[in-house]
């Protein structure tokens, strides 16, 4: 039997609670990928034998996973992360390949390990900033170094934030941004 959305029966309601229902499968689909991504987390975290706690937050329609340290002098976390952030990205994809196994939905859930992801979005946009700066001074393009996709969107928004140009360049592991003069 198949029911219109529009003539509902009482039992099931109006048309509005059906739509929240549809916004709330949303909700639901974000905390259920936070759950498995921490399932799995903890398990790696037992397995390479590193204490941490893992926080789950959905923002912006997207599942955001940090993992954290009580204990400062602990450098476990560390190894999570790698030289710039190599490790992380690895451990991010995998988590999102955990993810899509268990739900059979691709993730975009966006890992970070002891703050790293703060730090650098924090170096990055000072980046962006040295480089619009640069831009404004000589009128010349400021090619950065390659970056991976996350780090580029930071940059990109804060370069167009400041009324400046930016495009992605490269392929691979040599994508980079070019920042250039606004086309006003």
């Amino acid at each position: 039997m198949t029911v219109d959305n529009e003539e509902q029966t009482p039992e099931l309601g109006d048309p509005e609670p059906v739509a929240e229902a549809v916004g709330g499968s949303k909700a639901a689909r974000l905390d259920e990928e936070g759950d498995v991504a921490a399932d799995y987390l903890e398990e790696l975290l037992d397995i390479a034998d590193i204490d941490g706690d893992i926080d789950i937050e959905v923002r912006s329609g997207r599942t955001y996973i940090s993992i954290v340290s009580e204990d400062s002098s602990d450098s476990g976390l560390s190894s999570l992360v790698g030289n710039d952030g190599e490790v992380l990205e690895a451990l991010q994809e995998l988590t999102r390949l955990s993810v899509l196994t268990a739900t059979e939905t691709r993730s975009r859930l966006v890992l970070d390990v002891d703050g790293y992801r703060d730090r650098r979005g924090r170096e990055l946009t000072k980046i962006a900033q040295d480089a619009v700066e640069t831009v404004r001074e000589t009128g010349d393009d400021v090619a950065l170094a390659p970056m991976s996709a996350y780090e580029r969107k930071i940059v990109h928004d804060v370069v167009a934030d400041l009324g400046f140009v930016s495009e992605s360049e490269g392929e691979g592991q040599a994508r980079h941004i070019v920042v250039s003069p606004s086309n006003d």
